[in-house]
């Protein structure tokens, strides 16, 4: 079982190997707000490596990179989060640079597909990401985010 982030009592549990770890628990913890306040749902994170599934995840977000942009992320992912909410799938990577990532992908045909990031506060984007248009948004527990996105066009099934 994961662990399940607070975003009351945010902490850098599992983020302690990264320069931006409070920055990038506070994405973590602003991603868990969005859950619980959107779907009424626990954000749960598991360590990229050592659980099969979560590497298995890890695969499959760099898969859709590859395959969509020819995107490879060159930070070390440090957690995985996934949720199944309202007929969407969702995989959200935390990488050791401060990048969040996150597949969004709904299981019924014509629905939404995409690929969001997400910069911690005070990350340039990496130079895998610097085609992209960035927006900002200010969160309470995050300070100024960072964040773009692109539609996913092929199909990469959630993993069973």
């Amino acid at each position: 079982m994961g662990q399940v982030v607070d975003f009351v009592n945010v902490s850098t549990e599992g983020l302690e190997s990264s320069p931006m770890a409070e920055a990038l628990a506070g994405l973590r913890a602003n991603e868990a707000r969005y859950f619980k306040n959107k779907y009424d749902h626990e954000f749960t994170v598991e360590a990229a490596e050592g659980f099969a599934e979560a590497a298995a995840e890890v695969e499959r977000v760099a898969k859709v990179l590859k395959d969509e942009r020819d995107i490879v992320i060159e930070s070390k992912p440090l957690q995985v989060a996934v949720a199944d909410v309202d007929g969407i799938n969702w995989v959200h990577v935390f990488y050791e640079s401060g990048l969040a990532v996150n597949v969004l992908y709904t299981v019924a045909d014509g629905g939404k597909r995409a690929v969001g990031f997400k910069l911690s506060e005070g990350m340039e984007p990496p130079a895998e990401l610097d085609a992209f248009k960035w927006a900002r948004q200010k969160s309470k527990l995050a300070g100024t985010i960072r964040g773009s996105y692109f539609v996913i066009k092929g199909e990469h099934p959630p993993i069973d």
